[in-house]
């Protein structure tokens, strides 16, 4: 069975910072590009970043540019999501999701993902 199981969400301040680990399980976790989408309340989901299969190659959102930092660890299957210096308008759901054989609508496009976690709540208060 496929899983993608997104964690480390929670409640900070405006400046604080969270780390957000996503464990894969079920796929062959590093032939897959990996990514983070978010989704506030009555927004459309957007993508975060993404890191290319061995982590050769790393994509952000303007939005998030020089406060936030993806990694992956292939020997765990597992994802990070390092954000720094939170703004309220980064709080949302953040989901991990996996692309199999690169992208078929460009890496911040939902439909170009094959798999989808839950999604870990964060909560930015100012």
């Amino acid at each position: 069975e496929v899983q993608l199981q997104a964690s480390g969400g929670g409640l900070v301040q405006a400046g604080g910072s969270l780390r957000l680990s996503c464990t894969a399980s079920g796929f062959t976790f590093d032939d897959y590009i990996i990514g983070w989408f978010r989704q506030a309340v009555g927004n459309k989901r957007e993508g975060v970043s993404c890191i290319t299969w061995s982590g050769g190659f790393t994509y952000y959102a303007d939005s998030v540019k020089g406060r936030f930092t993806i990694s992956r660890d292939n020997a765990k299957n597992t994802l990070y999501l390092q954000m720094s210096s939170l703004k309220v308008e980064d709080a949302a759901v953040y989901y991990c999701a996996a692309a199999r054989s690169g992208w078929t609508a460009g890496w911040s496009q939902p439909s170009s993902y094959n798999y989808w976690g839950q999604g870990t709540q964060v909560t930015v208060s100012s």
